[in-house]
């Protein structure tokens, strides 16, 4: 059995109940590319995805073998997903250190605007909505909340992406939801790692609305009137 094979099957137990040694792993990467994203450092990125893979297989366990009875296919797809918008925060953060001067962090954090709050808001409203009867018809299990997990979870990453503080807020609503229903689902690895997660958050959540307020606001210059202008 190659690294591969084994990394696939191995798992061990805790307190009786049989836990994936994968589960433990994916959720190490995520951690770290958490303690990345606290230092706004593009390796957030690559490091997330190879989290996001380990666990995509995790959370089907019809088609990947886990020994858990449940699949959520909420969390298997907010995998996908992740994915996919790591790519687009890895380009834009890659973009913003190669346009930065010597070793800056990668992003400036700064609070939404009112209308960037709104869409948020909206896009958690809708899209939870459109992701319950989703789920719900998949057979996941616990689809309300699933959909919450997946709904938030991409729109954290994107405000992640985009360098706005709220969402770290946005993920503490996440990991509240998550707890109890991967404890419920025998997912105890994740379950435990979404309890530091919420610790992590808030520690993140007080160290980039510090670096937001000792950051002073860009402002877009007013241009001339005509007269102004002609004189």
């Amino acid at each position: 059995m190659g690294p591969l094979g084994w990394l696939l099957d191995a798992q061990f137990q805790i307190a009786g109940s049989p836990v994936l040694v994968r589960e433990i792993v994916g959720n190490v990467f995520g951690l770290a590319s958490a303690l990345y994203g606290l230092r706004r450092l593009v390796w957030a990125w690559p490091v997330g995805m190879i989290g996001n893979a380990l666990l995509f297989t995790v959370f089907l366990g019809g088609a990947f073998a886990t020994p858990q009875a449940h699949d959520l296919y909420g969390q298997a797809g907010r995998q996908v997903f992740f994915f996919a918008v790591s790519v687009y925060g890895w380009w834009r953060w890659s973009r913003n250190r190669r346009s930065g001067a010597g070793e800056q962090p990668a992003v400036t954090p700064r609070w939404a605007t009112g209308r960037e709050r709104l869409g948020l808001l909206a896009a958690a409203v809708a899209g939870t909505a459109a992701a319950y009867p989703v789920l719900a018809g998949l057979g996941s299990w616990g689809p309300l909340p699933d959909a919450w997990i997946l709904v938030g979870s991409l729109l954290a990453t994107y405000g992640m992406a985009r360098g706005w503080v709220e969402f770290w807020l946005i993920w503490i609503a996440v990991d509240a939801v998550g707890v109890p229903l991967l404890l419920r689902g025998g997912f105890y690895p994740s379950a435990a790692m979404y309890l530091v997660y919420g610790g992590f958050c808030v520690a993140g959540l007080a160290a980039w609305w510090r670096t937001s307020r000792a950051t002073p606001p860009t402002r877009t210059p007013i241009p001339p009137t005509y007269s102004e202008a002609v004189a």
